[in-house]
């Protein structure tokens, strides 16, 4: 009788120390999921098909090629689409795996600079602004400062030459919902 009471007292402690790490387990992954930022699930997305809706109801469908501290490029049918992270409302298809931590220039590649890559190639884009029809400018992107981007305004079709730029528009960065390349580049 007494090997009985040894071996369910035994038990016991197994099913409570069982528990009790089990709980401890749980509170260790709230804790280290509550220091997770959105920029660190989208990057851990790479190569998934997403659905990212935008402030003013916009959505952009594709694939993450690239993730930055603050920019999402998707790979959509027609394109590129360079979207700031700061305008997302909701990301679907993420999975639930996290990216290892970024690498220096990943993590110091802001949407400047990433901006000025697309006015150095000279690609024509289209510019979504917040609270305006997507492709609200077509052009290409002439500059780009610390908070804001010039487009020179020209046809899709045309190259940015003198004679087709339509006028030039200064946009702040805190107002773009999102920039698609719809033209090759113009060297």
């Amino acid at each position: 009788m007494r090997w009985d009471s040894l071996f369910a007292d035994l038990e016991a402690q197994l099913d409570t120390a069982g528990a009790d790490a089990v709980g401890e387990l749980g509170e260790r992954v709230r804790a280290e999921v509550a220091g997770v930022h959105l920029r660190d699930r989208v990057r851990g997305a790479r190569g998934e098909a997403l659905g990212v809706r935008l402030l003013g109801g916009a959505r952009v469908d594709g694939l993450l090629r690239a993730a930055g501290p603050d920019w999402l490029l998707l790979d959509e049918v027609a394109g590129e689409a360079l979207v700031p992270l700061g305008v997302v409302t909701a990301v679907e298809g993420l999975p639930r795996a996290l990216a290892a931590p970024a690498a220096a220039v990943e993590a110091r590649l802001g949407l400047a600079s990433v901006l000025r890559g697309v006015a150095r190639d000279r690609s024509t884009v289209r510019v979504a602004l917040l609270g305006e029809p997507l492709g609200a400018l077509t052009g290409t992107v002439d500059r780009v400062g610390a908070d804001h981007l010039e487009v020179a305004q020209h046809p899709v079709d045309e190259p940015r030459r003198a004679g087709a730029v339509r006028r030039s528009v200064v946009v702040p960065l805190a107002a773009l919902a999102c920039v698609r390349r719809v033209g090759q580049p113009h060297g």
